[in-house]
């Protein structure tokens, strides 16, 4: 099932409401930075992708 999808990037899509009320906190700022973690903030209701974060 894995082989050749080591290639692909996996991003993280989070509504913009769940981003501002947890993941904006310092502590949750730095696990996503010490594990490079991509996120996708996007906008459900606009269905828009508002941050495309590497």
């Amino acid at each position: 099932m894995w082989e050749g999808v080591a290639h692909r990037i996996l991003y993280l899509a989070i509504p913009v409401d769940v981003y501002n009320e947890f993941f904006s906190r310092r502590f949750i700022q730095r696990i996503i930075t010490e594990y490079e973690l991509k996120l996708l903030i996007f906008n459900p209701e606009q269905e828009e992708i508002l941050i495309w974060r590497d």
